[in-house]
């Protein structure tokens, strides 16, 4: 039995721009959350689709915003993609997907908990999400993450490739790099390349010698790269901080509770009837009465 982890906040990114606009009956703009309706239905047919959660970012500001003030915030998004938020969530409900809402923690933080909960309960976890701050959560082949768009599958030995660290040194990767997506700067000069280099020596950040005379890695530049880190190397921890996924989101169910026996044949009748969506009412192959 497998666990697909559904990262609902960029699903309804991707329907919001990917799929055309369209207004309920009372004017509101609803697209995105036929998109998202759409893609998910698509994934409930899929064989071997059995166990499936979602998680979204109620409100895109967390626990982060209150440790580095640099960090993502909900300015710039268009407010009519802000406002089917709640609309996504009740669809999702209405599909019979269990739905983690975050607001102090992220989506990404929900999807690292039930990841690493339930990875010795199942055969494999499939996170399915793009999100590089995701592929820290891989394990080996029994925890992955699944990009849909691309039909691509990072396993370990795939992040290694795309990476050339370990998951388990993402957040390093990524506190050193910068994750412009979510605010964080990054050390200065370093890059993808010797960031890798000396990551796939030292694995963590705190292991890197304070000078690059001790480093026995070959990388260009490492004498600047050593003084720009030991410059900022408590900034360094701290956007190492704002990039590890925590794993003690609070999620209340069961892994039973994540099995996926139908939609709800009411509820998503009247959602559909609501926001006057036609033909895709029909459209779930198994039902809830």
């Amino acid at each position: 039995m497998n666990l697909h982890l559904l990262d609902a906040t960029y699903e309804l990114f991707r329907a919001y721009f990917g799929f055309p606009k369209r207004r309920a009956p009372d004017g509101m703009e609803v697209g995105a959350v036929y998109g998202i309706i759409e893609t998910t239905l698509r994934l409930l047919r899929e064989d071997g689709v059995t166990h499936v959660a979602a998680a979204t970012d109620q409100i895109i500001e967390s626990f982060r915003n209150e440790l580095f003030d640099g960090y993502k915030t909900g300015e710039g998004i268009e407010p009519e993609l802000l406002n089917q938020f709640p609309l996504a969530e009740e669809a999702l409900e209405a599909l019979g997907v269990t739905v983690w809402a975050m607001r102090e923690f992220e989506a990404d933080d929900a999807l690292a908990t039930a990841a690493l909960r339930w990875s010795d309960d199942t055969a494999r976890v499939v996170i399915l999400s793009p999100d590089k701050d995701l592929m820290q959560c891989v394990i080996s082949d029994r925890v992955v993450t699944y990009n849909r768009r691309q039909r691509k599958l990072f396993d370990e030995a795939a992040v290694v490739e795309k990476f050339g660290v370990l998951p388990a040194s993402i957040p390093d990767y990524l506190a050193l790099v910068g994750d412009a997506a979510d605010g964080i700067p990054g050390i200065t000069g370093w890059g993808a390349k010797s960031t890798a280099a000396v990551l796939a020596r030292y694995v963590r950040i705190e292991r890197i010698p304070g000078s690059a005379r001790l480093w026995d890695v070959a990388v260009r530049g490492a004498a600047r790269l050593s003084a720009n880190l030991e410059a900022a190397r408590p900034e360094a921890l701290l956007y190492r901080t704002l990039t590890t996924l925590r794993r003690d989101a609070p999620l209340a169910e069961t892994l039973d509770d994540l099995e996926w026996r139908g939609a709800r044949r009411a509820r998503f009748t009247a959602l559909c009837e609501r926001l006057g969506f036609g033909g895709i009412r029909r459209r779930p192959h198994r039902w809830i009465e």
